[in-house]
Formats: structure tokens, C-alpha cells, sequence
């Protein structure tokens, strides 16, 4: 007799797959590719916070958590932007425009965007990090008059790994919308910023005494990013990090994801950093 599975409140079994099409592939860096996904017969895309995560499967090979990087208004497609390093994500990345995947979700916390209406915005991103705040951005901008000054600071190895180039363009021209992209390496004719994304922070255009930082990247970029918001002035309970971990079971049986006291498929993965300090600082958890 099968065991009764908890559900996810939408009368589904959480961990049984849904099947989609992969409908677009689109090369973002030499490693990394933003898929979208369209529901097959039977099949829906489920509305989902910015900073939620899917569990995707490649079939006969494995499943892996995947950030949802679409726009939430979306109820055709769903995207998702992944770097292909492991087994399962280069399976991925073989498979390309037609082939099938199974989504579980979306699981998780998201971002604070009702937290944040009324208040300056400052969005730090490193690296592929920038991928899970997209929908944050996408949503902050479709409800623009919510929100004061929003920054986007954005860093990355080479110019070659900076992501969505083309909304990047377009978001830097836009009048209420400051964003600052930086490269460690200033390779190729690059006449940007070089260094790292965190002294961005120090001269970024916000109040922080009323700002909301949503902060997602490797983890020692985002220690370090957290120690200039602190700087400026920008409180811990007005500081927010996306964490990522070996996500297994999405809804906190497995235990593979935990992170100090907490599980970061249920609990996270988006945190406010008064409640996970304490862990951010130390390795090997």
C-alpha cells in the first residue's frame, strides 16, 4: 500500500511531475542557456512568487532545483536559466527546443515585493544570481508607481558571463531605473566598471534608512554585500539573500537542504539575513 504523500495545498501530489515542452532555448553565456518551458495535455503553468524554484527532471537521468527566472505575469511559459555543470544539467542542455521535462512546484519563499511598496529598492546580483531576481525585477517595473528609487547592481567574472544582455540595455535606459554592471576582468574592449559588485553598494543612489536589498549570488559575494548594506545603514531586517543547497524532496522530508535550524526548500530559499546570520558566515554548513 503506497504511503499517503503531503500535499502542497493545491490538491496535487507535490512530488509527482508535470510534463513541458521545452517551446525556446536561448544561449545566455558559453555555459549557461534560460529555457521556456509550455505545459503539455494535463499540465498548467502554476502561478509562482519571484524567487520560487521548480524541481526539474530530466527523464532516465535525474532531477535538479532550478530558480524560475520568467516573468510572473506569464500563464503561457515558464522560464528557467541554469548553467550546465552536472549530469543532469547537461543533459538538459542536450536536449534542446522539443524535448520533454518534468516540473515539480513552485516551491519556496520569494522575494519580499509587498515589504518592499513604499520603499527604495536595491537589488545586488553576482554572477548567475541574477537569474532568480529577475522576476522580482520584471514585476517591480510592471508596478513601477509602488516603489522609490530602484538600483540594480550587477557583477560578473568577464563581460562574456554577464546574462540577459539585452534587458540589461534596456533596463540602463530607462529614467527610473539605475543600474550598474561591473567585471572583474575587463576583457575584450570592456569600458564599464572592473571589480567586484559590492563597492557598487557605497555609492549607490538610495535611502537607507527606509531601503529594502534583495541580495542573490555565490556566498561569499553575498557576506560581503551584506556587510556594505550594513554600512550604509541598511538594517538586517530590511536585508534579504537567496540561498541555494542540494534541494531533493522541495517540501522538507529529505533533510539534504538544511541549512543550520532551518530547510532551505521550505524555509527559504529566500531569507531575511537577522534569521540566518548566525549561518552565513560559517563554512561547510
Amino acid at each position: 500500500m503506497r504511503a499517503k504523500t503531503k500535499t502542497n495545498g493545491r490538491g496535487a501530489d507535490p512530488m509527482r511531475p508535470d510534463l513541458f515542452l521545452i517551446k525556446r532555448v536561448r544561449k545566455e553565456t558559453a555555459d549557461t542557456f534560460t529555457m521556456e518551458l509550455q505545459p503539455q495535455p494535463g499540465s498548467r503553468v502554476r502561478p509562482f512568487r519571484p524567487g520560487q524554484f521548480n524541481m526539474l527532471d530530466v527523464i532516465g537521468v535525474g532531477e535538479v532545483p532550478i530558480s524560475i527566472s520568467g516573468d510572473p505575469a506569464s500563464t503561457v511559459r515558464v522560464g528557467h536559466t541554469t548553467r550546465a555543470v552536472g549530469a543532469v544539467t547537461n543533459a538538459m542542455s542536450r536536449l534542446g527546443r522539443g524535448g520533454l521535462l518534468g516540473v515539480r512546484g513552485p516551491f519556496g519563499t520569494g522575494w519580499p515585493l509587498d515589504l518592499a511598496a513604499g520603499r527604495d529598492v536595491v537589488i545586488v546580483a553576482g554572477g548567475i544570481g541574477l537569474a532568480p531576481l529577475r522576476p522580482a525585477i520584471y514585476h517591480v517595473l510592471a508596478h513601477r508607481s509602488r516603489y522609490g528609487r530602484v538600483v540594480l547592481l550587477y557583477g560578473t567574472r568577464t563581460p562574456s558571463d554577464i546574462l540577459f544582455r539585452n534587458e540589461l540595455r534596456l533596463w540602463g535606459g530607462r529614467f527610473d531605473l539605475d543600474v550598474q554592471v561591473t567585471v572583474d576582468r575587463g576583457e575584450g574592449g570592456w569600458r564599464g566598471n572592473v571589480g567586484v559588485v559590492t563597492p557598487l553598494i557605497r555609492r549607490a543612489g538610495f535611502d537607507p534608512l527606509q531601503a529594502l536589498a534583495m541580495v542573490c549570488g555565490p556566498e561569499i559575494m553575498m557576506r560581503f554585500a551584506v556587510q556594505e548594506l550594513q554600512k550604509r545603514g541598511v538594517t538586517n531586517d530590511r536585508i534579504y539573500v537567496s540561498l541555494e543547497r542540494n534541494m531533493k524532496c522541495a517540501i522538507g522530508l529529505c533533510g539534504h537542504c538544511q541549512f543550520g535550524p532551518f530547510f532551505v526548500c521550505k524555509d527559504g530559499p529566500v531569507f531575511r539575513v537577522d534569521r540566518v546570520e548566525p549561518w552565513l558566515a560559517k563554512r561547510e554548513i
